[in-house]
């Protein structure tokens, strides 16, 4: 999961190849329909919700969806996902790549559980156990056609599951913010035309 050169194409292709057999690793704790908060997480897993309104009107949630199904909240320089063509379909392993601290790591998710209707759209994927993490992540778009209020939710509830992770966790947390706020701050500038 860790290593200390940025993985190649071809051992990306492996990676993901092996992951397509692994199950989730970690019991359904979220769903698309919660509401903006899920329930409390089980015991040793840490809680993270960030929303943001994102802007108004149905052209603002278009963008934004369109931007989410092609993984821009994603596309922040030191994370990235590495098989950018993968849909937003239940089943499909995504393998996101990050390089922090002179490390690259490679986090295979498989996506559990999607939405899409005119006024939601998101999925959910769980880790496998080629993910530096233990849990589940959720991103939903929600259109209010009451305000034309367009958010972005991101909610995840993870545990650290490789050794790394676990030694630096006060390192590991403050990367986690830092995705989601960059997340937010990425999807928001997209979608808004900055």
């Amino acid at each position: 999961m860790f290593r200390f050169l940025k993985p190649s194409a071809a051992a990306i292709e492996t990676t993901i190849a092996a992951a397509r057999s692994l199950p989730a690793s970690t019991p359904a704790l979220l769903t698309l329909l919660d509401g903006p908060i899920a329930p409390q997480p089980p015991r040793g897993f840490v809680h993270d919700v960030r929303c943001t309104e994102l802007g108004r009107g149905r052209e603002i949630f278009e963008r934004a969806r369109t931007a989410l199904s092609a993984w821009v909240p994603f596309d922040l320089g030191w994370v990235r996902v590495a098989n950018p063509d993968v849909p937003v379909r239940a089943g499909s392993i995504v393998a996101v790549q990050a390089h922090t601290l002179g490390l690259w790591s490679l986090n295979l998710s498989r996506i559990t559980e999607t939405v899409d209707t005119p006024q939601l759209f998101g999925f959910i994927y769980a880790t496998t156990r080629l993910h530096v993490e233990m849990g589940r992540e959720r991103f939903l778009l929600v259109y209010d056609p009451a305000t034309e209020s367009v958010t972005y939710l991101l909610e995840a509830i993870s545990r650290p599951r490789h050794p790394l992770a676990m030694l630096g966790y006060p390192f590991a947390r403050l990367m986690q913010h830092r995705f989601a706020i960059e997340s937010h701050l990425r999807l928001r500038a997209v979608v808004n035309g900055e």
